[in-house]
């Protein structure tokens, strides 16, 4: 089992094993309620009793459901870019703008369609933020820089950094267009139109 990643809205780190599995768990029932009752009626008890665990154990580790919200973004977002670094390591393209940009894409449509709370949750854009350089978008475009420079033989600059927010920033919006406009098809469909 791999750790959850220490999220800043986590109150407390769990330390042994026992404890990081109950938070996993917890993590595990708030993204399969955000599923079933969306954001607004997904509440600390429900996910309590959903992962079987007391409740204290949930507010051991959050103060909120916006924090335990935070703490599955930051989740989606490691398991995201395990996936993407996972796949190009797969990749016989070397330095291909194409295969780099399939994966990234894939991935993400993939974890749209079909992980628990994602649809809603996602890497934390349907929540408000604070700061604009905090904001998801942002922190996947950095993410990506680092991961994609080396990949395609470019320096992880100003320039690079840009664009791949250029790219984060349009993708984003024409998924959730896609979803908003034909979510059926969109969660259900395997492929992007137009690619083989």
């Amino acid at each position: 089992m791999k750790p959850v990643p220490q999220a800043t809205s986590l109150r407390r780190a769990p330390v042994q094993r026992r404890s990081a599995e109950r938070l996993t768990r917890i993590l595990d029932a708030c993204a399969d309620l955000l599923d079933e009752v969306g954001y607004d009626a997904l509440s600390t008890r429900a996910v309590a009793l959903r992962a079987g665990v007391p409740i204290g154990s949930v507010y051991r580790f959050f103060g909120n459901k916006r924090a335990m919200a935070d703490a599955l973004a930051e989740r989606n977002f490691e398991r995201y870019t395990d996936r993407v670094t996972h796949r190009l390591e797969q990749s016989d393209g070397e330095g291909d703008w194409r295969a780099a940009m399939d994966a990234v894409l894939d991935e993400y449509l993939d974890m749209k369609r079909t992980a628990p709370g994602f649809s809603l949750v996602d890497f934390g854009n349907q929540i408000p933020v604070g700061a604009r350089y905090a904001e998801p978008n942002h922190r996947v475009a950095d993410r990506l820089t680092e991961l994609l420079s080396a990949y395609l033989g470019r320096t992880p600059d100003d320039d690079l950094r840009r664009t791949f927010l250029i790219a984060v920033e349009t993708a984003d919006t024409l998924v959730h267009l896609a979803f908003r406009m034909s979510p059926r098809e969109t969660r259900t469909s395997s492929r992007r139109p137009g690619h083989c």
